[in-house]
């Protein structure tokens, strides 16, 4: 949710406002076909929690471009009790579930810590990047 929220974000942060460009470049290109967006419940709980309604509003647009949903079931549940054990926080431990449920190729984040953590977990089936790095190895091929 991180990334959705970026463009929301202190724009004169440096770091925030290469992360917000790069944010609305993805969303262009998920919109004409590169890359394809997958959606799911935990992301639409923590959406849902907004506290600004216009923010919630535009969020909830950004989420209507993706091509795949991943609903509630007891195996991602299972999943992401699993990667707590391994010292991921409740939503991220479910976000990384819901997307090695949907398969996905990344998982884009802007969380740094995550990154971290996701780093000393073994089972983890996804390529996960914060946004810049995705970027640059995936859309720049650099």
């Amino acid at each position: 949710m991180c990334v959705y929220n970026r463009p929301f974000d202190d724009q004169t942060q440096a770091r925030i406002m290469i992360e917000t460009q790069i944010f609305i470049m993805l969303m262009g290109m998920i919109s004409g076909g590169r890359f394809d967006l997958v959606n799911s419940f935990a992301l639409e709980y923590e959406n849902s929690k907004n506290p600004n309604i216009e923010n919630m509003l535009r969020i909830s647009d950004f989420l209507g471009y993706s091509t795949e949903y991943i609903s509630y079931d007891k195996g991602i549940l299972d999943k992401s009790l699993e990667f707590e054990k391994c010292g991921l926080m409740g939503m991220d431990a479910v976000h990384i579930a819901c997307a090695q449920k949907a398969k996905a190729d990344f998982f884009i984040t802007c969380d740094d810590n995550l990154i971290k953590k996701l780093g000393r977990i073994d089972n983890i089936s996804i390529a996960y990047y914060n946004v810049i790095d995705f970027a640059s190895r995936e859309v720049f091929k650099i």
